[in-house]
């Protein structure tokens, strides 16, 4: 019988788990190889610049900008304060007279006598990049990041929305196929992520926002209410940075559709843990799935595997489509040609049948599905 041998999401109870964490531009690193680090401490810091505001000054005061310095009371390098009166001019015969008024905080970067110009830049903005899992450092990335390695358990999902955060378990219904409502969401759940089942609804997550979860954590989600959600459309090709109260972890795709029962079963022996959550999703190069990871932080870093290597796809598998125009939905293999086919885009690639559970037969790129018998 022919196989295709196909990536899965990785449901694992103990692995090495290592985490990248970068700074958007080069900084100080707080830590050293070897370090025990929580997931709280920060690793490394740096400043973003400010932005900057030009202001002809030249124009608000009515004078030519060679005459500008001697109307200034501020000198490059002087730092002023929004709303400070930093300048007048007497106009003409005491009529006209106009005040130079800073527009935002920060410090004088440069005073044109040619253009007239003052540039501010606003005090720089800082970033702090924390260690986001227990472990310990194994690499210092020059000056811009360190790479921290533990071993724990790690689920990852298909789809997700917001950002990181750091949250006790608490799981919420009693098995993967029970849908999560508004009154399933605990009034006493502030800062937890509740774990759900097969689906919930948008007004289970305002609930759910309403009473202080960091993150929730479920089978299936419906894609249009995600838009009702943010108030705005969003694609499945990069999440991430969406503010609407927690981080939302969908474990299977859109749909009603029940959390795996070794997922479901992991996150319920994990109940009252710490667990790193991350939404951030793309699924286009270099991909990232949205993850639940909850560190051992008594362990050392090994070589142990995960035993999520390569699995062989055979006609009748279960598989899930994880791109687009299929994104999220699940079918059976029903036939894996040998011969590439040239699909709609023009490239020339190996393909699979997959009878969704709806009836529907589609042809579906090999590289663009995971098996699910290994979940």
């Amino acid at each position: 019988m022919a196989h295709s041998y196909t990536p899965g999401l990785k449901v694992a109870q103990r692995i090495v788990i290592q985490k990248e964490r970068r700074l958007p531009l080069k900084g100080e690193i707080q830590v050293a190889v070897g370090d025990r680090v929580r997931a709280t401490d920060i690793v490394a810091r740096t400043e973003l610049p400010g932005k900057v505001f030009p202001i002809n000054a030249a124009n608000i005061l009515g004078v030519s900008p060679d005459r500008l310095g001697t109307l200034l009371d501020i000198r490059v390098g002087d730092e002023v304060t929004k709303g400070e009166v930093a300048g007048r001019s007497k106009g003409l015969m005491g009529l006209f007279a106009s005040e130079f008024i800073t527009p935002a905080s920060g410090v004088i970067e440069s005073i044109s006598s040619v253009t007239g110009q003052v540039i501010i830049r606003a005090h720089p903005i800082p970033v702090e990049v924390s260690a986001y899992v227990d472990g310990e450092v194994t690499k210092v990335l020059d000056d811009e990041g360190v790479l921290v390695s533990t071993e724990g358990a790690l689920i990852q999902g298909i789809f997700g929305l917001g950002g990181e955060v750091l949250a006790d378990l608490r799981t919420i219904v009693e098995r993967p196929d029970d849908d999560v409502l508004p009154e399933d969401i605990p009034e006493d759940c502030r800062g937890q992520a509740l774990v759900g089942g097969r689906h919930a609804t948008a007004a289970a997550v305002r609930r759910a926002v309403a009473c202080g979860a960091k993150a929730l954590i479920v089978g299936g989600f419906d894609y249009l209410e995600v838009k009702e959600l943010l108030g705005y459309e969003v694609g499945v090709a990069i999440t991430g940075g969406e503010q609407f109260g927690l981080t939302l972890v969908v474990t299977e795709g859109f749909g009603r559709i029940a959390m795996s029962d070794a997922a479901f079963s992991l996150l319920q022996d994990l109940n009252g843990r710490q667990a790193s959550i991350n939404g951030a999703t793309q699924i286009r190069a270099g991909v990232i799935r949205p993850e639940i990871i909850v560190a051992d932080p008594s362990s050392v870093p090994t070589n142990a595997s995960d035993g999520t290597g390569p699995i062989g796809t055979g006609i009748g598998d279960t598989v899930r489509v994880i791109r687009a125009p299929w994104f999220g939905r699940i079918g059976t293999v029903r036939a894996l040609p040998s011969e590439p086919v040239v699909i709609d885009t023009g490239a020339k690639v190996r393909v699979m049948e997959i009878a969704f559970n709806e009836g529907e037969i589609a042809v579906v790129p090999r590289a663009n599905i995971e098996n699910m018998e290994r979940r």
